[in-house]
């Protein structure tokens, strides 16, 4: 796996750990900020199921605009061509 040097920001770290501690934001919401919190400190990468997840979220207006900023780190921090 190359090494990925792309990393969520701050303020978007911050804004995912509040979204996991709302116990009435949805299910899809508190998954792309587990995903935007994990690559704030690591290298980690965004896989492809997530990569896809997110991809659906960014194409659909059924989801806020907190959601789709989640979404759209996800998918800037990809490394992979898809």
């Amino acid at each position: 796996m190359t090494f990925n040097s792309k990393k969520s920001s701050a303020a978007l770290a911050s804004q995912a750990a509040a979204t996991l501690r709302d116990n009435s934001a949805s299910a899809i919401a508190r998954q792309l900020a587990g995903s935007v919190l994990s690559q704030a400190q690591s290298a980690n990468q965004t896989g492809k199921a997530m990569e896809t997840k997110a991809s659906q979220v960014l194409h659909s207006a059924k989801y806020n605009e907190q959601t789709k900023a989640f979404a759209a780190s996800l998918v800037s921090q990809s490394n992979k061509p898809r």
